[in-house]
């Protein structure tokens, strides 16, 4: 394992989703990009020209947990004046623990972070000025009253409009794409094949959004909490050229991800949590429509079970699922235990969940699948439009495959993104909206799985075999 970490201040390879659902990424699935926007650092009809590697490549960003800045309040920017709180260095060791038995390479507040998590292993970690914070000059070390007394409308341009945010003549934001983008040249041609980044909030979000082609319009869209573990997976092309990319996950955390707490800055009026339905009894799906109606095997039960665990912290309404047995099932389950919250001690009073049904579809295709997303998430946002239940947390139960459709809507892209993401059976993402539900939606987490306890998917875990699995 290579270790990367901002200075001081095993391969585990996703061809697609499209592996497990029975379309392997070599059946002729090609991600394209978007044109890139006038500030996007991304050529080639958008997706950045990485360089040419000879073997697939995990890398796992890791931000650094709590720091006393964190906990106070300041702007911290790229600044090197805190240091991790007790909360943080615990944070940090359940990240350790993450960790304990994949092999990585290392790259490196974030440096005592690194530390902790490498821990005992020999090699040696290796410092990254690039991976330091965003740089954000005059505001750096203020706390947040006092940048908005003495900067103003500047100050708000930054809480609002990001991008383009300047300051000191500086354009915070676009300096960090542009640099986030240097930052994977040098991480690609490291040797190893899995990568182990230990940086910072802004800096890892610039890393995810380069990787996926994305421009600074994303800044504060991918969540990246403290300790907040992501992983991007790069994969050859057969003929060479920029590596394909998927995202596995997306700010897998030691605390819950449907725990209160702010997204970009700011209280979530209203959430969305995915969760993709257990396991089936089939794992040896031709296309998506025989796989649409298989029930759940064991793993797939527990699976459910685990999930209604974790849900029953936060009070949910409604539940709606895709009209297949699993999510038919796993969406039982969850309400079961919602209604008995009281009697589990997680309620002073019984939970009344009502459980709705998508109409009945089949998804074929690719683009079967993308148009029912889009029927989905149109669903979706007229159900969180509904204000005789303000602040609502909508549980959606479906197939993989629908769940990385909505991810794509979500995030305003097209069809062509769909092989640019993986979840797992079992697994949880869950989208935030901070601004109501005509807002734009902020990306908390994608493919949680740590719920599942000694089922849950590690992190350097191999997705080229599958089927041997």
């Amino acid at each position: 394992m290579l270790a990367l970490a901002s200075s001081p201040s095993s391969p585990v390879i996703r061809l697609g989703i499209w592996t497990r659902l029975g379309i392997r990424a070599s059946s002729g699935l090609t991600v394209r990009r978007r044109p890139p926007q006038s500030d996007e650092v991304g050529v080639d009809g958008g997706r950045l020209a990485f360089p040419e590697i000879g073997a697939a490549k995990r890398v796992v960003l890791v931000r650094h947990g709590q720091s006393t800045w964190n906990e106070e309040g300041r702007i911290q920017g790229s600044s090197d004046h805190s240091v991790l709180t007790t909360k943080g260095e615990a944070q940090a060791e359940t990240s350790r623990q993450m960790l304990l038995c994949d092999t990585l390479i290392p790259l490196i507040r974030s440096k005592r972070t690194a530390e902790i998590i490498w821990d005992a292993r020999m090699e040696e970690m290796i410092p990254e000025s690039d991976l330091r914070e965003i740089d954000l000059y005059s505001f750096q070390g203020l706390l947040k009253h006092e940048g908005k007394a003495r900067y103003g409308d500047a100050f708000q341009q930054w809480q609002i409009d990001a991008p383009n945010f300047n300051i000191d003549g500086h354009y915070p934001v676009r300096e960090l794409w542009a640099r986030a983008k240097s930052c994977w040249d040098k991480i690609l041609a490291h040797d190893g094949k899995s990568v182990l980044v230990v940086a910072h909030n802004a800096v890892n979000q610039a890393l995810v959004a380069t990787a996926m082609g994305l421009g600074t319009e994303y800044f504060r869209i991918l969540l990246q909490s403290n300790c907040g573990v992501s992983v991007l997976d790069f994969t050859p092309t057969p003929d060479g050229g920029s590596p394909k990319i998927c995202l596995n996950r997306l700010n897998q955390t030691p605390n819950s991800p449907i725990a209160a707490g702010a997204s970009a800055g700011r209280k979530a009026r209203n959430r969305i949590i995915l969760v993709c339905h257990g396991t089936t009894q089939s794992n040896d799906e031709v296309s998506f429509s025989s796989a649409i109606d298989k029930p759940m095997n064991m793993l797939g039960i527990i699976q459910s079970q685990k999930t209604a665990e974790l849900l029953l912290d936060l009070k949910v309404n409604p539940i709606i699922c895709t009209p297949s047995i699993a999510s038919i099932d796993t969406s039982m389950t969850i309400s079961k235990v919602q209604e008995a919250a009281d009697c589990l001690g997680a309620d002073c009073i019984p939970r009344y969940v009502e459980v709705k049904k998508m109409e009945a579809f089949a998804f074929d295709t690719v683009k079967e699948i993308w148009d029912e997303g889009g029927r989905a998430w149109d669903t979706l946002l007229q159900e969180l439009a509904d204000e005789s239940e303000p602040g609502k947390n909508v549980v959606v139960v479906g197939h993989p495959a629908i769940h990385i459709a909505l991810i794509v809507r979500c995030l305003n892209l097209t069809k062509k993104w769909l092989g640019s993401f993986h979840l797992d059976t079992g697994g949880i993402s869950v989208i935030d909206f901070p601004d109501g539900p005509d807002g734009r939606g902020v990306i908390r987490c994608v493919n949680y799985t740590a719920h599942l306890g000694r089922w849950s998917i590690p992190i350097t875990r191999s997705t080229l075999d599958d089927e041997e699995f």
